[in-house]
């Protein structure tokens, strides 16, 4: 039977330990006991754990020989800030898919109210982003950023091939412009509700972007987000 994975709060040597709200749901929904063994991702490895004390808000674990933590492919996605509920979900989805970072993008379509309540919701993104890591297994969650202005997003990540999904984009697929054979880093740019602007779009170019299409229909931007990252790592190979 594949054993739980949880991501250590707190590591020291040989030891680990879940805390606050983190613990308390092991320790209530799940109902951990003393001696029960889990998997523990502590930093850039996962090791076997054993619970040796539950109290309020804290699980302490003795942590065993490692076990393999699978690898993640070096893949950014600048995701366009758009309904909370709704960019909750694709950030959830990519973490499961295997995202390494994900920068929320202000827009131009962005909506003003949701550009301004950004910045205080990301640290609830990173918890949404640590679940969903432990969930699908990975070894650590991806990195969310801060909320960034579009004039500095497209001057990320000058060296790593870099591509803006777009609706209005005719001739050239996603697949097309992604080769299986890189183990560089990929940047995805994924527009919010609208898409990009036409100014947009030109910024991208400018700074040395490819633009590629999901095809002829027109996605919501969650799912255009989970399909570009599905398409890019099975291109991939992951």
């Amino acid at each position: 039977m594949t054993r739980r994975r949880w991501i250590a709060d707190e590591v020291s040597g040989s030891n680990a330990a879940l805390t606050g709200e983190h613990a308390d749901h092991l320790i209530r929904v799940l109902r951990a006991r003393v001696g029960q063994e889990f998997d523990i991702a502590a930093g850039a490895v996962v090791r076997r754990g054993r619970v040796a004390t539950i109290r309020e808000g804290r699980v302490e674990f003795e942590l065993g020989e490692e076990v393999p933590a699978g690898c993640i492919c070096n893949v950014t996605v600048l995701l366009a800030i758009f309904k909370f509920d709704r960019m909750e979900w694709a950030i959830e989805k990519c973490t499961e898919l295997g995202v390494s970072r994900i920068v929320p993008v202000i827009a131009r379509r962005t909506d003003a109210h949701l550009a301004s309540a950004a910045e205080k919701r990301t640290e609830r993104w990173r918890r949404i982003a640590k679940q969903a890591s432990e969930q699908s297994r990975r070894a650590m969650p991806p990195e969310i950023t801060a909320p960034i202005k579009l004039q500095n997003a497209v001057a990320l990540d000058a060296g790593a091939l870099r591509i803006m999904l777009a609706e209005s984009e005719q001739q050239t697929l996603l697949r097309n412009v992604l080769d299986p054979h890189s183990d560089g880093e990929i940047v995805l740019a994924i527009g919010p509700e609208g898409g990009w602007t036409n100014d947009e779009i030109d910024c991208f170019r400018t700074a040395g972007w490819i633009a590629a299409s999901l095809g002829p229909t027109i996605l919501r931007a969650e799912t255009a987000a989970i399909a570009a990252l599905a398409i890019t790592l099975s291109e991939l190979g992951a």
